[in-house]
């Protein structure tokens, strides 16, 4: 099933779960979504694990926010907590250009998140297009909290859903650290915009970090393509990689750059 459609079945089957303090949300985010992909801005969605309760609010992002889990398949539903502090856009898009060093940014998007607003203020996001020379690629990162206890679900499990062939899923625990308190989970997944894929497709790759103590949850997803396009033109990859390799990411996440955000989160 092409990717875009996924998309919309997997919004279609969240937006029929949620609960009524959500609803708002998802109403507003898929409408925006709708109207910015007939402006020809790309569909994927920057999401964390948790957020895939409330993935259709990245559709509010350009290409540079690229696809949660939730396009791929049926997920089980993750409660999400108020975050703990506000955290704004700014501070988003700060930590994610720190975290891409030594190179162009464009089409940024942010987005704060508000502690005091239950029907909108769950999630925190920032992302764009970076180009370090390599080819351009869409990057960009979401925070919310999960409510503990952590139960299985989008970003704490590898089980929820099938792993299509190609596609790969690993899940692993960090153990309890100054940067860890109470250790975290790390998943780590790749997979394709389109099926069948070719020898251009592009890929995306999605770490999700969750503090097991407080329920703080960031995700980081990266794209070896700048973006989407609507109907039959699927994004062509520019690049054959990422820009950061798996232990760049894990480093990013848990060092000092995140640590302010995941603390303001849980």
């Amino acid at each position: 099933m092409p990717f875009e459609a996924e998309l919309s079945r997997a919004l279609d089957r969240t937006t029929d779960s949620l609960d009524p303090d959500l609803t708002a949300l998802m109403d507003g985010a898929v409408a925006r979504g709708r109207s910015r992909r007939r402006r020809r801005t790309a569909v994927f969605v920057a999401g964390t694990g948790a957020f895939a309760a409330v993935t259709a609010a990245a559709l509010t992002l350009p290409g540079a926010l690229a696809g949660a889990r939730a396009a791929d398949s049926d997920l089980a539903m993750v409660a999400l907590a108020m975050p703990r502090s506000a955290i704004s856009g700014d501070q988003m898009v700060r930590a994610l250009e720190a975290t891409f060093p030594g190179g162009r940014f464009s089409e940024v998007t942010r987005q704060s998140n508000d502690p005091s607003n239950p029907s909108a203020g769950l999630v925190a996001n920032a992302g764009f297009v970076y180009d370090d020379g390599h080819g351009p690629a869409a990057v960009g990162v979401s925070a919310v909290r999960l409510k503990l206890p952590l139960r299985d679900g989008a970003g704490l499990d590898c089980e929820s859903k099938p792993v299509p062939e190609g596609d790969s899923c690993a899940l692993k625990e960090l153990p309890s650290s100054a940067a860890l308190p109470g250790g975290a989970l790390l998943m780590t997944e790749e997979s394709v915009a389109e099926r069948p894929a070719g020898p251009r497709t592009a890929h995306r790759w999605t770490m999700t970090l969750t503090l097991k103590s407080t329920g703080a949850q960031l995700q980081l997803t990266q794209w070896n393509s700048p973006g989407g396009g609507t109907g039959s033109t699927m994004p062509e990859k520019t690049r054959p990689a990422p820009p950061l390799t798996e232990e760049q990411a894990v480093a990013a996440l848990t060092g000092p750059t995140w640590a302010p955000i995941l603390g303001a989160v849980g």
